[in-house]
């Protein structure tokens, strides 16, 4: 679910504690979690609603006035959801890039690579991918993907992958290796 800039400011500071939005199905449940700018945004109730029911209380939770909250809600064919959300704490995989891993971490992350690699219909990839980071940071994501014959979206889901281990980060433009992932990639060189 995205969430306007101003709106994930206001989550995070407890001024904005529901959403509303127009959807076919339920796209997200309570309990539910989405990493954000600001940090992790957790889904605290989604249940349906009546439009007709919502009130300038509604609105004003949801960082806007009742007028608005209903145009925006009637763009779109579909049932109207209230989420409740809350500010869930800083993004965890800030704190796992920066740490530098023991042997014992380090080995359980490169099984996981190994895993990935395995499973992977086109063969290993984390490596490559780990060392076109490094050697080219801040590049953009399709640049890199066209070096090796890939598209960009296939490309970027795979650093996300990567990214969820903390061995990558996103910069404005492209991205880097974490101290994590540079520690990590060392190791891959060194059972060469």
């Amino acid at each position: 679910m995205l969430f306007p800039n101003a709106d994930l400011d206001r989550i995070a500071t407890g001024e904005v504690d529901l959403a509303f939005r127009t959807w076919s199905r339920p796209m997200h449940v309570a309990g539910g979690r989405q990493r954000t700018r600001i940090g992790v945004v957790e889904f605290v109730s989604v249940d349906r609603v009546d439009p007709a029911d919502l009130t300038t209380e509604d609105a004003v939770r949801a960082g806007t006035d009742l007028p608005a909250l209903l145009a925006f809600l009637g763009r779109k064919e579909g049932d109207v959801y209230r989420i409740g959300v809350r500010f869930a704490g800083a993004d965890e995989r800030v704190a796992l890039r920066a740490k530098r891993p023991g042997r014992a971490e380090i080995a359980t992350v490169l099984d996981r690579l190994a895993d990935m690699d395995r499973r992977s219909h086109r063969g290993p990839w984390t490596r490559q991918h780990l060392e076109l980071i490094e050697a080219r940071p801040a590049e953009l994501a399709e640049t890199i993907a066209a070096s090796i014959g890939r598209e960009k979206k296939p490309f970027k889901a795979d650093v996300r992958r990567l990214k969820e281990l903390g061995l990558t980060e996103s910069l404005p433009t492209g991205y880097r290796l974490s101290p994590r992932g540079r520690a990590v990639l060392k190791a891959l060189r060194q059972r060469d």
